[in-house]
């Protein structure tokens, strides 16, 4: 028996950061995500975003890797978004990258307010800035040439 608690806070975008994630119908495609999560024996805590980008704050199974997770998520959605084009008419797919920081037991609410909040957090600071912010208050060093290039 393996005893594990893999906590990450997940994001990704859209390509080229585009708005194609309208508010209201992006439940479903939450709801969707959880369900992708559970089916890995995985424990979704809250996902949320914006109409360019998603969070996911998730403990992740111990035999899943963060790259095949989000892999994962990305394949499955883009799918399923592309079936649901009365909702999502614009979506045409998920930039290249991804960012996953881990985090101890003791961050979940707080994590998961900080992705419950996204709406009116949003009214304040960009995409480019919130990722910028979060990377660097984490201390992952940021590779210019390659931040949110698609």
């Amino acid at each position: 028996m393996s005893y594990t608690r893999c906590l990450y806070h997940v994001i990704f975008r859209t390509k080229c950061s585009q708005l194609t994630l309208p508010i209201g119908p992006d439940e479903e495609l939450y709801n969707y995500i959880a369900g992708i999560a559970k089916n890995k024996r995985c424990v979704p805590y809250r996902i949320n975003g914006m109409p360019d980008h998603i969070h996911i704050l998730t403990s992740l199974a111990p035999v899943i890797s963060v790259a095949d997770f989000v892999k994962e998520v990305k394949n499955a959605t883009s799918v399923w978004l592309k079936n649901k084009r009365e909702l999502f008419p614009y979506f045409n797919g998920w930039a290249v990258g991804y960012a996953a920081l881990s985090y101890g037991v003791d961050a979940i609410y707080n994590i998961t307010e900080y992705i419950r909040n996204q709406k009116e957090h949003h009214r304040g600071i960009s995409f480019k800035d919130e990722l910028r912010g979060l990377l660097v208050a984490e201390h992952v060093d940021i590779d210019e040439a390659y931040f949110l290039k698609d």
